[in-house]
């Protein structure tokens, strides 16, 4: 059955150098507009969900590019904005070899999203009538104002009923010095009022501050997770370990904590052609398990190959229909499709 699922975020430009150039050296970029709301949402929408976006985009031309290109992802737009001049930028420089790949924030506080004053939204509206809404860790960074739209959304989205889904994504370049001792008290918030929550060991001996004594990553994880559940009195937890392998392969792996049980995925290597959007296609294969109720196991696999599939894929945005996803799931690589 379709549910109705929003996201809360900032549409950005995407502004990319092509092939494996620096910023340094390229006389041209590619322009393309996303952001982790607008990718969860639209690979939702893929899934056969209706996907809405709750944003603030420019009042002028930008402002208009962006909304042709989110009906172009079949994101239904009640309760986009329109106000302000200016939306957000990210420079994205291809990594090679040794050589990662890198991103570059721009104009993010001056952006019509993260100006949108207090009680620029009805929460009560936009909340009547959702099956779940999301929030990510990159909008919590943004500023205090950003950060009571997100904690007044939640709440209205509990009050009837809905799943409030929160994704930590923390960025150091985005809390700046002393970012963890910065960010701990708005997660805290938002991890108490969230049902599901994307994160890993990482977050909670980062962000969180928890302590322990083992030093392998799954170890830290079995051990820490259960008790970020029962601490903020969280339904789920789910998130993927990654590695990169000498010959540039990735190796991920999904988890997901339910019930006081962990379910793993199978470990899926793979070329990567963008990787950027790869974590929020995971989070849409998460979000859909759980919400058409599928089995933790099945849910971790199915979010998993969505993450695989999004990074053979130009873009931030996940372009996997669920058919698509499941044919990864059982099938291998093959020829051309006829």
């Amino acid at each position: 059955m379709a549910k109705r699922i929003a996201a809360f975020g900032e549409v950005m430009m995407r502004l990319q150098v092509p092939g494996f150039e620096l910023l340094s050296q390229a006389d041209t970029l590619r322009y393309s507009f996303s952001g982790t709301g607008v990718n969860v949402v639209s690979a939702l929408a893929r899934f056969g969900h209706e996907g809405l976006l709750v944003t603030t985009l420019p009042a002028n031309p930008l402002g208009d590019a962006a909304a042709a290109h989110l009906r172009r992802l079949g994101v239904a737009q009640n309760f986009v904005r329109r106000d302000g001049k200016y939306i957000g930028l990210y420079f994205l420089e291809n990594g090679f070899g040794a050589r990662p790949s890198r991103v570059t924030y721009s104009n993010r506080l001056e952006s019509s999203f993260n100006t949108a004053p207090a009680g620029a939204y009805d929460w009560e509206a936009i909340a009547d009538g959702l099956d779940a809404v999301h929030f990510c860790g990159i909008a919590l960074a943004m500023n205090d104002t950003v950060r009571r739209h997100m904690a007044d959304s939640a709440r209205a989205v509990k009050r009837r009923g809905g799943c409030v889904v929160f994704d930590c994504n923390y960025r150091p370049a985005l809390w700046g010095d002393d970012g963890y001792a910065k960010a701990k008290p708005h997660y805290v918030e938002m991890l108490g009022l969230a049902d599901l929550v994307m994160m890993n060991e990482r977050d909670a001996i980062h962000i969180l501050g928890m302590e322990t004594d083992k030093t392998v990553r799954h170890e830290q994880l079995v051990e820490l997770l259960p008790t970020v559940a029962d601490t903020y009195g969280i339904g789920a937890i789910a998130g993927t370990h990654r590695a990169i392998n000498p010959d540039g392969s990735h190796t991920l792996q999904g988890f997901l904590y339910k019930n006081g049980t962990f379910a793993f995925s199978d470990r899926l290597t793979f070329a990567v052609y963008d990787r950027i959007g790869a974590g929020d296609a995971y989070t849409s294969g998460i979000v859909h398990g759980e919400l058409t109720g599928m089995p933790p196991e099945r849910t971790v696999a199915f979010a998993a190959a969505a993450a695989m599939l999004a990074h053979t894929v130009q873009g931030d945005t996940p372009m996997s229909s669920e058919a698509e996803v499941v044919r990864a799931m059982t099938e291998a690589a093959g020829d051309i499709e006829r």
